[in-house]
């Protein structure tokens, strides 16, 4: 089971890197875990190595909270324009709902099925 994130409509695991699967949402999604932002920022793994077969690496973002906005940073991946983005901000209250929405999503499958969480927040 694997988490995507996309912002802006882009799957930002896959542009970063191909090789990369999103970790458990179990793990990412869950209540207080390392996608809720907090006052001290934190370097957060999302994904790791998958092809051409499971491997030690990993795709880690930052993440922090400023006033009332949630910030992405260590990114880079290529936008729509083909810019690179290297940082994405979400306002706080839009963010916490997406994760809580995927959260409860999962939960919902877990008790059915296994499947997949995506995280869509929109960025501002």
């Amino acid at each position: 089971m694997h988490t995507y994130l996309f912002v802006d409509g882009l799957d930002v695991v896959a542009r970063s890197d191909s090789r990369m699967a999103g970790l458990d949402p179990r793990r990412l999604l869950r209540s207080g875990g390392p996608l809720f932002p907090t006052d001290m920022p934190c370097k957060v793994d999302v994904a790791a190595q998958e092809r051409p077969e499971p491997g030690p690496d990993r795709l880690t973002i930052r993440v922090r909270l400023r006033g009332e906005t949630v910030i992405w940073s260590d990114l880079m991946y290529p936008g729509l324009d083909g810019k690179v983005i290297e940082e994405a901000h979400f306002r706080l209250e839009q963010y916490l709902g997406e994760i809580e929405r995927a959260y409860a999503a999962l939960k919902d499958q877990l008790v059915s099925r296994s499947g997949t969480a995506e995280v869509k927040p929109a960025q501002t």
